[in-house]
């Protein structure tokens, strides 16, 4: 697997754990099942994006991203801080529209820095780029 391949797969992982760890982390102060209902099918798509990623990675034998404990601590009290004196339901919105607003900004970062990538690579980091764009477009209706 060349490097570059590795490096896209690895920064879809980071992103989707990332997501993944927000989602878990937010959702203890939704108080709107309609949200809550999307948080929980975007946690299942990242995880599925996640999946094709580590598979990739694995296939050709090269070591995924492993994520730190003071990253998740980072993230956790991120989302404290943010929701302290405002956890409404439009705020979680917007704070989960920002995340994935930084995810594609990474992941487009990533890929104009990999261009040497394969397409199913590629595809992988596209996937997730679409993905987390439509998630802002119907996160939008929470705001």
């Amino acid at each position: 697997m060349k490097k570059d391949d590795r490096e896209i797969l690895k920064e879809v992982q980071k992103n989707t754990d990332m997501a993944i760890h927000a989602i878990d982390t937010i959702s203890e102060k939704v108080h709107d099942e309609e949200l809550r209902q999307e948080l929980s099918k975007e946690k299942l798509l990242y995880s599925v994006i996640q999946n094709k990623a580590t598979d990739r990675l694995q296939s050709g034998r090269a070591e995924g991203y492993h994520g730190s404990a003071m990253q998740e601590l980072m993230l956790k009290g991120g989302i404290q801080i943010n929701t302290l004196t405002n956890c409404s339901t439009s705020r979680i919105a917007e704070l989960m529209i920002q995340g994935s607003s930084r995810g594609i900004t990474n992941m487009w970062r990533s890929i104009n820095h990999h261009q040497d990538s394969g397409n199913t690579s590629m595809e992988v980091a596209r996937e997730l780029v679409d993905f987390e764009e439509k998630s802002i477009s119907r996160l939008k209706k929470f705001l």
